[in-house]
């Protein structure tokens, strides 16, 4: 249930061709810099490089007071807001939200993704439209520094990385001031309450609810 198939409408990024080549979404998190290079080599008129690998669509809204690192790729019609932090390593595609205060690192932000307010979202890949309330933030680095391991049930898979943040299927909503702690994988169109703190794995179209309940959606 946590395959990039399972996930992810690949339709909806320019990463499609780079994510149909692993099973697993972070599997692909080692290569992103290279992808962003790689496309930014391709992309057309429609996009002009404004510093040195930061490709920005001519339809893109970027405030004055926000950073873009190298290498990074914002996609049209997407607003970057004011002091919003890219570190470097970022495929922001199509319609996207990037607010206020929020950061990101070694990402791919499928089209219509918002991460609006005050979040921090790195080494993750978050889903066509999905969005991620006021203050909510992926936790990428375990407290001992080990191997993250990806937990479903009884069942656990070694993802051979010290740095993984979360995998956020299409449409999930991520409630205001939730943490996302290393390895969590939410399947598609699922729901989690805010000030939530999530482990684990999602099944899609189910809610999170407050002490780690989970429920499937009602039809």
């Amino acid at each position: 249930m946590y395959r990039i198939a399972d996930l992810y409408d690949l339709s909806h990024t320019q990463a499609a061709d780079y994510l149909r080549r692993f099973e697993y979404p972070w599997q692909a998190l080692a290569g992103i810099k290279q992808l962003i290079t790689d496309l930014g080599a391709q992309l057309g008129d429609d996009y002009c490089e404004v510093s040195p690998q930061v490709w920005v669509h001519q339809t893109a809204q970027v405030a004055p007071s926000a950073h873009l690192g190298a290498p990074c790729i914002i996609g049209p019609e997407t607003e970057v807001r004011h002091c919003a932090f890219i570190r470097g390593a970022a495929l922001v595609g199509a319609g996207c939200v990037v607010g206020n205060s929020v950061e990101l690192k070694n990402v791919i932000l499928f089209d219509k993704v918002q991460v609006p307010h005050f979040n921090y979202v790195g080494d993750s890949i978050l889903g066509y439209k999905s969005h991620m309330g006021a203050g909510a933030v992926t936790s990428n680095v375990k407290s001992d520094k080990t191997p993250i391991v990806v937990r479903c049930g009884d069942e656990a898979t070694e993802t051979g990385r010290t740095k993984m943040g979360a995998m956020l299927g299409d449409r999930v909503e991520v409630g205001c001031n939730s943490v996302l702690n290393p390895g969590t994988i939410i399947g598609r169109d699922s729901n989690v309450y805010p000030l939530s703190c999530v482990r684990g794995t999602v099944p899609e179209r189910c809610i999170y609810k407050t002490g780690g309940v989970i429920v499937e959606k009602r039809a």
